[in-house]
């Protein structure tokens, strides 16, 4: 049942299932990241009372390690805590899964991610001595009593083990305590298809969602909550994790994944002064061998004046993966019995 709302006199309709951004590009089969090929997500949640929190990762390949894909990262604005971009923005490569969870939960999920690489290069009888782990990070310390640091190695191994290509989204994993807009927030996934020179390439966006404020929230082109100004700053973060199959070098990576802040604008956030937006995006399509026997790797990339096809793919994933945070998350009730609604209950109740 559509919710009915009146500004500057002028009535219209809020349907939240009407309100998907628009999209000028088609969207891949599942319209999540997991549409590029050998890409997986997992999910590890805590919801018992005051710990509302999680782990989510983000496996880019089998081993990451060995055939390191080019990855390139971009701070937009840099309030974050994250682990392992000084490395990405030097050599342009990514060489471990890509793990998502709390401010005060990088270090241990940073230490269980050399772990985890550890036992796997063990398997191929290599001693690794050194790797980059990327853990990343939003601050969901109203839902969650984060001061506990609940989550280690058993949550991120619980998260890996659960990598799949069909995940959940909304208020899960990393997700589990954020807030966006003002509404719970979360872990949201969109993708769009790119046909260049006859052949089809797929681009695909994950947010974990934790940023905004109501008032500036908007759906359908109009602030349907531009008189709640409880929230006075928009903060709290937002990370992109941005793959694809398309060939691209680490510097066209880094021009293509800026396009995320359309997406963050596009549904109303200004990025403000309290709020970390880092993007991380990867092409599984180019790879840097940790070994190998000839000393010049070559690499396709595609052609300048094209970028436009990957510049738009990125704003419309991003803007869609927010939506879906949105989207799916469900009302949770957390630390010191502080509930944040959902959007969706937001609506139903003011339409009963």
């Amino acid at each position: 049942m559509p919710l009915f709302l009146y500004i500057n006199c002028e009535v219209f309709t809020l349907d939240l299932n009407k309100m998907r951004p628009h999209a000028t590009m088609k969207r891949g089969i599942n319209n999540t990241i997991t549409d590029v090929p050998g890409v997986r997500v997992g999910h590890f949640t805590r919801t018992d009372g005051s710990h509302q929190t999680g782990v989510t990762v983000v496996i880019p390949c089998e081993n990451p390690f060995f055939e390191k894909p080019v990855c390139a990262s971009f701070v937009l604005n840099g309030f974050g805590k994250s682990l392992g971009l000084v490395q990405i923005d030097e050599l342009g490569t990514l060489e471990t899964p890509i793990a998502l969870t709390n401010t005060l939960n990088v270090g241990k999920i940073h230490d269980a991610l050399v772990s985890y690489m550890i036992s796997e290069c063990a398997k191929h009888n290599f001693p690794l001595r050194s790797v980059n782990p990327v853990v990343l990070e939003c601050n969901d310390g109203g839902l969650n009593f984060i001061q506990d640091r609940v989550l280690g190695e058993n949550a991120l191994m619980a998260a890996i083990s659960s990598a799949a290509t069909d995940f959940e989204q909304g208020a899960v994993g990393a997700g589990r305590g954020m807030v966006c807009h003002g509404f719970k927030g979360g872990i949201g996934s969109s993708s769009r298809i790119m046909e260049i020179d006859g052949k089809t390439y797929t681009f695909g966006a994950l947010a974990l969602a934790n940023h905004g404020r109501m008032a500036d929230l908007i759906l359908d082109g109009k602030t349907p909550f531009a008189e709640d100004q409880r929230e006075a700053c928009d903060k709290g973060s937002c990370i992109f994790i941005f793959a694809t199959d398309l060939p691209l070098s680490h510097r066209q990576l880094t021009r293509v994944i800026r396009r995320g802040s359309v997406g963050l604008a596009r549904l109303g956030s200004f990025i403000g002064h309290g709020s970390g937006e880092v993007f991380v995006g990867f092409t599984t399509a180019n790879r840097m061998p940790h070994e190998a026997e000839e000393n010049l790797v070559s690499f396709t990339v595609l052609r300048e004046s094209k970028m436009d096809i990957p510049f738009r793919a990125c704003a419309e994933a991003a803007e869609e993966a927010v939506f879906n945070a949105l989207y799916y998350a469900q009302s949770v009730t957390g630390h010191e019995g502080l509930t944040v609604s959902s959007l969706s209950e937001r609506m139903n109740t003011t339409n009963s």
